[in-house]
Parts: C-alpha cells; sequence; structure tokens
C-alpha cells in the first residue's frame, strides 16, 4: 500500500508534537496547521540537495514565521539533512542543532535566521532579487546556471509588522516573479481571534503591491496547493502570495485556539492528536515507507550533479564570465583591491583636502565600485546626502535586473533586510546609506546581519550634532554607541579621507555588517607620519616626547579638535599624545602589547572626546579619566554655534585636560 500525503504530512506533526513535548517549550500550533503546506511544497516543488546544503542553484526557503522551527527540522530530518532524531529529541537545548528559532549557519539546510516576525519576508525580497539580477547577467542561451525560486511561510504577525509592508511593495515594484509567498491564514495570533486587530483585506492589499494574488484556498487540501503552487510559478512577472486557509493546532484539541500557539499540547492532547492522526504513540517513531517517501537526497544529487555538469560546459564556453561568477558566488574579493585603496591614500596624502567623510567615502566608493562588480549600492531616498551613488552606479531596471544601484525608498528597515537576503543569497556585497539617527529604524536588520555574520555595509552620515539646524530629532546621540554594542558588528568613525580608506577595505573583508559612521561637515586632512597603523582600529596619531603626562582619545570628527588641543598644551609645557580609534572593534581584538603600547598603564590621565554617549569612553580612560561627549539630546541651531554651546573646542579640550591633570 502507497503511503498517502496526509501520512506525509502527519508525520511532520508527530515529529512537532513529540519534540515540543519533551522540550517542554515551543509552538505546535503552526507546524500542525502547516504541514500539509510543507508537504506540497518539499515533496513536489523544491528544489534542493540535502547533502549539500549550501549548493548554489537550490530554491531557496524562508520560514518567515520562525517560531514554527519544528516544521523546518522535521522537513530537514526526513528529507535528508544532516539533522538527526537525537537533534530533534534535543530540541530547544543548549548546544543543539534545533534552537528555538531557525539559525543560518548554525543548523544544515537553514537559508536564513528568522524569529522577529516579518523580517523573513522582507530578506526573502532580497533572496529573490539577487537571483534575478544574477540570472541577467550570467545566464546565456543554453546555459541557464542561475534559475532557482524563492518560497516563503508566513503567518498573519509577518504581515502585521511593518517591514513586510515595505518589503513586499518593493518586490512588486522589482516585478519578481520567482518569489512565492505561502501565507499561513489561521487568523489567530497570541492575543487571541485576530479579527480584534487585523481586518485588512490581505487579497487586495497585494493587488495593490502588483502582486498576483491566489485563494484563498484550503490550505489543507493537498491538490489545491499544487494547483496554486503550479500557478505561481507559471507566472514569472509577477511575485505571487498564496492565500492558504488553514486551521492552527490542526489534529488536536486545541485547534483553532491561540492556546497552542507558544505552549506545548500537554500529555493528554498531545497523545490524543497524535492518535487521531493516525501515528504511533511511541515519541519520534516514523515508519520506514514514510520515511522513504519524504527522502530527498537521490534526486537532489542528481539536481545538483546535472548542474555541475552545466557548469563545466559553460566554463568552457563563456570562461571569463564563468571565471567571475564562481568568484562571486564563493565570496572572494576580486584581486587589486590594496592597490586601489592605496593609490587612493597616496592622492589624499598628496591633495591634503578638508572634506566631509561622506564626501571622502563617495569618493573611495567611486574608485570600489567599478573594481568590484558584485558591490550592490543603494539608499533610503538619501542618495544625493549620503554619497552611495557614484558615476559607476546605474539603478537596476525591473524589466532587464541590469545595474547596481537601488532606489529603496523612504524604508530604511527594509533595506536592510532586502540587503541581508541579497548578502545571505550569495553573488552580492549590499551598501547602502541613511542618516545616522536613522539606523533606529533599521537596527534589527543589522542585529540580524551580526547574527548571521553577513558582509553588509552601512553608510551612516550626519553622525553628530553638526547636523545643526535639523536639530535634535536628526541628531543622533546614542545609535552610535547602540551600534557599538552589536556583538559582531563593526563600526568604523573615520577622522579623515586616509582612515576612510581603511575603513571601507576593512569593511570588504569582514565577514559581518560594518557600519560607517561620516560627518555632514568639512574635516581636515590629518598628518599621521609615513605608515600609521590604521588598520589596527587605534594608533598613535601624534606623540610627545618621552612618556605622555595625558592621553586624549577621539574618533572622526574630534580628532582634529584633539590635534589642536594637544598642540596649545604642548606649549604650555604638557606632554600630550594623540590616539585616534576610528574602530574600538578592532582595535580591542589586537594583542596586549600593542594595546599597551598605544594606551600605556602609567599614563591614567585620560580624556575622551566624542560627539555622543559618554559611558562606552569609561573602558578606555578609566576611573581617573574623563570623557567629553554628549549625555542629552541636541538643539536646532547652525553647527558652529552647537560646538560652541556643548563643548566641543580645542580650548574646552585643553581646559579638561588641564583640569584632569590637577586631580
Amino acid at each position: 500500500m502507497s503511503v498517502t500525503r496526509s501520512q506525509c504530512a502527519n508525520a511532520i506533526r508527530a515529529l512537532a508534537i513529540d519534540a515540543i513535548e519533551k522540550a517542554k517549550s515551543g509552538h505546535p500550533g503552526a507546524p500542525l496547521g502547516m504541514a500539509d503546506m510543507a508537504e506540497a511544497l518539499w515533496r513536489h516543488n523544491l528544489k534542493h540537495n540535502p547533502a549539500n546544503p549550501d549548493w548554489f542553484n537550490r530554491d531557496r526557503f524562508v520560514l518567515s514565521n520562525g517560531h514554527a522551527s519544528m516544521l523546518l527540522y522535521s522537513l530537514l530530518h526526513l528529507t535528508g539533512y544532516a539533522v538527526s532524531l537525537e537533534d530533534l529529541q534535543n530540541f530547544r537545548q543548549w548546544g543543539s542543532l534545533t534552537p528555538g528559532h531557525p539559525e543560518h549557519g548554525h543548523t544544515p539546510g537553514v537559508d536564513i535566521t528568522t524569529g522577529p516576525l516579518g523580517s523573513g519576508i522582507a530578506s526573502a525580497v532580497g533572496m529573490a532579487l539577487a537571483e534575478r539580477m544574477l540570472a541577467e547577467k550570467y545566464n546565456k542561451p543554453g546555459y541557464t546556471i542561475v534559475d532557482h525560486m524563492t518560497y516563503v511561510f508566513l503567518g498573519d504577525g509577518c504581515l502585521m509588522e511593518g517591514v513586510s509592508h515595505e518589503a513586499c511593495s518593493l518586490a512588486g515594484v522589482w516585478k519578481l516573479g520567482k518569489l512565492i509567498a505561502l501565507y499561513d491564514d489561521n487568523g489567530i495570533s497570541i492575543d487571541g481571534k485576530i479579527d480584534g486587530w487585523f481586518t485588512e483585506d490581505v487579497a487586495k492589499r497585494f493587488e495593490a503591491y502588483g502582486w498576483q494574488v491566489i485563494g484563498r484556498i484550503d490550505g489543507h487540501d493537498a491538490e489545491a496547493l499544487d494547483k496554486a503552487i503550479a500557478e505561481a510559478k507559471a507566472d514569472t512577472t509577477r511575485p505571487s502570495i498564496i492565500i492558504c486557509k488553514t486551521h492552527i493546532g490542526f489534529g488536536s484539541a486545541l485547534a483553532d485556539s491561540e492556546k497552542c500557539h507558544g505552549a506545548p499540547l500537554g500529555p493528554d492532547n498531545a497523545k490524543a492528536a497524535k492518535e487521531a492522526l493516525g501515528m504511533p504513540a511511541e515519541p519520534f517513531c516514523i515508519a520506514e515507507d514514510v520515511r522513504n517517501a519524504w527522502d530527498a537526497r537521490e534526486a537532489g544529487a542528481a539536481a545538483e550533479a546535472a548542474w555541475n555538469a552545466l557548469l563545466e560546459a559553460y566554463k568552457q564556453e563563456h570562461p571569463g564570465l564563468a571565471k567571475e561568477f564562481v568568484r562571486r558566488i564563493n565570496g572572494i574579493l576580486p584581486v587589486g583591491l590594496d592597490t586601489v585603496i592605496s593609490n587612493f591614500i597616496t592622492k589624499a596624502r598628496d591633495a591634503k583636502e578638508k572634506l566631509a567623510t561622506r564626501v571622502t567615502s563617495k569618493n573611495v566608493l567611486s574608485e570600489l565600485v567599478p573594481a568590484i562588480p558584485e558591490l550592490i549600492g543603494g539608499s533610503a531616498d538619501l542618495s544625493g546626502s549620503v554619497g552611495t551613488k557614484t558615476a559607476s552606479s546605474v539603478i537596476m531596471n525591473p524589466e532587464t535586473y541590469e545595474g547596481n544601484y537601488l532606489c529603496y525608498g523612504v524604508r530604511e528597515f527594509a533595506m536592510g533586510c532586502i540587503m541581508n537576503g541579497l548578502a545571505v543569497h550569495g553573488g552580492f556585497i549590499p551598501y547602502a546609506g541613511t542618516f545616522m539617527v536613522f539606523s533606529d529604524y533599521a537596527k534589527h536588520a543589522i542585529r540580524l546581519a551580526a547574527l548571521m555574520k553577513l558582509r553588509v555595509c552601512w553608510v551612516l552620515t550626519h553622525d553628530s550634532y553638526a547636523v545643526g539646524e535639523d536639530g535634535p530629532t536628526h541628531q543622533p546621540i546614542e545609535q552610535l554607541n547602540m551600534l557599538r554594542s552589536i556583538p559582531d558588528c563593526v563600526v568604523w568613525r573615520p577622522c579623515d579621507s586616509e582612515e576612510c580608506a581603511h575603513a571601507w577595505l576593512a569593511a570588504l573583508r569582514t565577514q559581518g555588517p560594518t557600519c560607517l559612521s561620516l560627518s555632514r561637515q568639512g574635516l581636515p586632512f590629518l598628518d599621521k607620519g609615513r605608515e600609521p597603523a590604521i588598520e589596527k582600529g587605534g594608533y598613535i596619531l601624534r606623540d610627545c616626547q618621552g612618556t605622555p603626562d595625558i592621553i586624549l582619545l577621539a574618533t572622526g570628527s574630534e580628532v582634529a579638535l584633539c590635534v589642536e588641543a594637544a598642540a596649545t598644551l604642548e606649549a604650555q609645557g604638557v606632554k600630550a599624545r594623540v590616539v585616534s580609534m576610528p574602530c574600538c572593534e578592532v582595535f580591542d581584538a589586537q594583542d596586549e602589547e600593542y594595546k599597551k603600547s598605544v594606551l600605556p598603564c602609567e599614563v591614567r590621565a585620560r580624556l575622551a572626546v566624542e560627539a555622543a554617549w559618554t559611558g562606552y569612553w569609561h573602558r578606555y580612560v578609566g576611573l581617573d579619566g574623563d570623557v567629553l561627549g554628549l549625555d542629552h539630546f541636541g538643539a536646532s541651531a547652525p553647527g558652529g554655534e552647537l560646538a560652541k554651546q556643548f563643548g566641543f573646542t580645542a580650548d574646552n579640550v585643553v581646559a579638561k585636560a588641564l583640569a584632569l591633570l590637577k586631580k
């Protein structure tokens, strides 16, 4: 007797019930409700190879409602990924491959980290865009080497989050016909039936975005699901959403109730549900014929082998394109970047121009963009202000998918999630810009990039009170150190064009997000000696004879203030060392010998100067030091006037230094 599709779907349900019961923690409702959707997609449509989760031409799968993680872990286990039965039994436990929400880079087969609702569908837009743009550039007649779908499961909560509006709107504008979302329309969220807070017409909303809308269909009807997915795949000019009416907690006594959303069913309900589904009472027991029906290893290996053969033929027919394609999808930077940057620095040293670092960043990008085809830029409707669009930047045309620059509109959060999708897909290094103060909107996307160690570059300009007349709403105070507080996020705040060039080179080499904190106002070029150790994150920019009496530490626009103050102190017989600290994370990673050579323990008088929240700098100045910063909001006035009012003058730096020395 052949295995039925219901039996295959119920295998997912049984494993989810058992794992969540054993963990005494988890979300059974969504896996039970979406199991039929998963069976239709994963057994009959998804192109993947469990033996090689990173095979480039696989279809991408995003579980946007990541709390349904046991759905995904069950799928990975049943189809043949390196996710064992023991891994399922260790769901949500220390060191397991099955954490509470899916984590890319941790569990084989997880294409992107999800859980924070809405971010998954938003990043899927970036993944689908990456596929389309690479296909346009590298596919040639007879050689379709880039050809895969991006599928998303999402729920009511994802559609409530504003980022889904931002990103899905762009998906329609960009005509991402190989993006298909299956919406688990179960009408329940944590607080109960959603008709008290979510009554919009989802179909009309997505029609307005320019999506193909299919359904509402019965999300438990295999035939209806097959037909809907086929219809979605047939329209390559529009992204598609399939509205699947489902029952949360399907098969259990708690079906259609919020009670099964985020807590185990309980022993009695779990037992009854498994009986109703026709599954063995024994935990984690799946019949061999059902396992065989799920096994995707043979088909996956054949699909990858066929693609590898096609790629080898492509290499013979198009050797130049093939070499670049393979380099890009493997994340290898092109040769010669050191030369590009060193040549830029040589010119900057000769010119010694006073420039805003947002301008010097654009100048660096003007050299990098033509040299690195995988760079894809953009901004949140601020291209001219943030300097991300260069003479070599071409706005992406959704009719042809040619170009290397994205106009995201005023959508910082979606911009960040889409950048993450581009990066995690492979073949691109995304960078984009907005004002530093608006990093608040994008913070969560930056955090997820850090968690996944994705190489994305943020150009954050107008980074201090020097924004001036726009006032405190646009003057960042806490944002700089908020970004520094994110693990594995690297923040550079360069003081001039030379440091800015080093920052960009470091960003391109960092496997994780980099934030560049850049000035609106012009900053002088500072002489630093022949070989300043900028690449170490912190270095002695100006020194004195012998052991310093005081060390002045600064970043960005405040470094020049400290250089001027040090000259004044020297004239008064005070030996002052100036340390520029453009990247604290990189400096902290240096060995102790180097760090002590820059900040020797015996020099206890230390003054840090930065136009931001002061709390961060006490780690460097210690109990005997002081910090000149901002622990209050800014004000609306010309930047020069604000500098005087807030004490960011060389005279005030001198006064604070002398006061420290008198302690």
